[in-house]
């Protein structure tokens, strides 16, 4: 019995542990490269980031630094798509976030009220279904400065009414080419952004689920 017991505990584990994921490749220009070569290596494994006042919700545990990440130049416009280890498995929203470097991207740790978001995607209704997929295909705006920037990629696992939401983060590093003039808002400071008593942060997606506001800021618009 006491085998049962442990076994069954292990196995529980490894489902939980087996369904989490990480984004780790971007494909830009065309070419999907390999994993981490644009996107900065975390050092939690696959795990989430669940503390609202924690900095790791930048860029994940580990992503405070990019100087072992490559930068990769896009054009302002042009199509980018962040790519997981494994399809995202857990219910709830994707977002993308912006935040321009004031020098090299590398070098920038996204402090400060300087993140934008640039897109949204949250659950289909009626229904309430998610869009879980492993891997997300976006254009970014055609109207930012060029400049480096944090391209910040956000999946909410809210599947646990009760527990904690968990964020699954990824933060590539590009260099915007061919960009135009626009300071696209409104800007946040992360952490700080997402509130526990945001309703897209204690929604119960099994009960009554008609409608939903994804957690952060407006989507800014060109």
């Amino acid at each position: 019995m006491k085998f049962t017991s442990y076994a069954a505990g292990l196995l529980a584990v490894a489902s939980q542990v087996s369904g989490h994921y990480i984004f780790q490749q971007l494909t830009a220009n065309g070419v999907k490269n390999a994993a981490y070569v644009y996107v900065r290596k975390n050092t939690n494994y696959n795990s989430p980031v669940t503390d609202l006042a924690s900095k790791d919700l930048r860029c994940n545990v580990g992503g405070a630094s990019g100087v072992n990440t490559s930068t990769v130049s896009v054009a302002a416009g042009s199509s980018v798509t962040f790519s997981l280890d494994t399809a995202v498995y857990h219910q709830g929203p994707v977002s993308v976030y912006m935040a321009k470097a004031p020098g090299k991207a590398a070098d920038f740790d996204g402090s400060g009220n300087v993140w934008f978001k640039i897109l949204d995607i949250g659950p289909k209704f009626p229904g309430g279904t998610w869009d879980l997929k492993a891997a997300y295909t976006f254009n970014l705006p055609k109207c930012i400065p060029n400049g480096e920037y944090l391209l910040r990629m956000q999946q909410l696992g809210i599947h646990n009414p009760g527990g904690l939401p968990q964020f699954y983060i990824g933060c590539a590093q590009v260099a915007i080419t061919g960009g135009g003039s626009t300071d696209l808002g409104p800007k946040v400071a992360i952490p700080g952004a997402f509130k526990a008593t945001d309703p897209g942060y204690t929604a119960n997606i099994y009960n009554n689920f008609n409608s939903y506001t994804v957690p952060g800021p407006a989507v800014a618009s060109c």
